[in-house]
């Protein structure tokens, strides 16, 4: 493969947007879609945007390359303020964002070899480029058997390839993911993101995605941001999100990837105190709760537990029920903390 990008530093900071407004409708009924978003993105990284249908996350990320262009604010790629820019300037830093759509948008009777050159033949290039380049393209996304079938002929996740590779042609610095998996089943999901992945880490693109989705955003993603209602109500490191989720709607998404039906019998019981353990790291091997309760009298009972991975760093959450004197139980809280668990009441537990 020859493909290469043009890579700065770790931390640069790629994308911008400052205080974007964006309202559709006028008077009465004007809808404030971005309210006042201000959100930076560093060079290099997986960035994802989770919230409900309706949230705003794809309206904003269609302001980061003005297919929606803010009624206030700026919008910065590379250190280029697109919302400063004319028409014909705009259209060539457009080159350097690559855009990934929810339902592909392939030409209905171009191949997936000339759906990939065609925006390379936009540019102009010469033939021999624009083959040479196309079937690299191919090659990375998998999709070289199939280079010469039309879209009909093509599975959804055949075409979201071929739709990726389309977006890597220019050489962007950066790829937007619109609801990129969410038209796929299950196991095509874990393809795609398995080759977002691949892309990111070998070329050095940036992916924003969009997805409503919160196993997505653990699967691959190194921050996320979390939108309702047009604002992004928390933000941070994937792990940090998971472990210590502070907003009740990143709480409900989390639910979404978590089976926190328990056992009716053990439902009904109202004895003891009931606590949600998160952890992570060193921590998710240590015998921390054994420990927290050696010598006192208090036992436990372990309701529900999942344990995972993000960017090979284990992490878990344990639901428990301890029981004994009052004193004691608060002791052991406070030793599983001392150790690093985070632990905090299980009232929102859906039992």
């Amino acid at each position: 493969m020859h493909i290469t990008f043009y890579k700065l530093q770790g931390g640069f900071r790629l994308v911008k947007l400052y205080q974007i407004i964006k309202t559709f409708g006028t008077g009465s009924k004007a809808l404030r879609v971005i309210d006042n978003v201000t959100l930076e993105i560093k060079r290099g990284e997986i960035f994802g945007i989770i919230g409900r249908s309706g949230a705003g996350k794809s309206t904003l990320l269609r302001c980061m390359n003005l297919l929606e262009r803010p009624d206030e604010g700026s919008v910065t790629v590379a250190g280029v303020e697109l919302t400063k820019l004319s028409p014909k300037q705009l259209q060539i830093q457009r080159r350097r964002i690559g855009m990934v759509f929810q339902h592909f948008n392939l030409l209905s009777t171009a191949t997936a070899r000339e759906n990939i050159a065609y925006p390379l033949r936009l540019e102009k290039l010469p033939r021999p480029e624009i083959q040479r380049r196309v079937n690299e393209l191919l090659e990375m996304v998998g999709m070289t058997e199939h280079a010469d079938k039309y879209p009909a002929q093509l599975s959804g996740g055949q075409k979201q390839r071929v739709g990726i590779a389309r977006a890597l042609a220019n050489q962007p610095d950066v790829l937007l993911c619109d609801e990129a998996t969410s038209a796929l089943d299950p196991e095509t999901t874990r393809s795609i993101l398995a080759l977002l992945q691949d892309i990111n880490q070998k070329l050095g693109v940036t992916v924003l995605l969009v997805t409503h989705e919160m196993h997505v955003v653990r699967s691959i993603c190194d921050r996320v941001a979390v939108m309702h209602q047009g604002r992004i109500v928390e933000s941070g490191s994937v792990l940090d999100l998971l472990l210590k989720p502070s907003h009740s709607v990143t709480k409900d998404l989390l639910r979404q990837t978590e089976d926190t039906e328990l056992l009716p019998a053990i439902a009904d019981r109202h004895d003891g105190v009931v606590v949600s353990v998160r952890y992570s790291g060193a921590a998710s091997w240590e015998p921390v709760l054994s420990q927290a309760i050696s010598g006192t009298t208090v036992q436990f009972a372990i309701l529900h537990g999942t344990v995972s991975q993000i960017k090979g760093v284990p992490y878990g959450r344990l639901t428990i029920r301890l029981t004994g004197a009052d004193h004691q139980i608060h002791s052991v809280i406070e030793e599983m903390r001392r150790r690093s668990w985070e632990v905090e009441p299980a009232d929102e537990i859906q039992l």
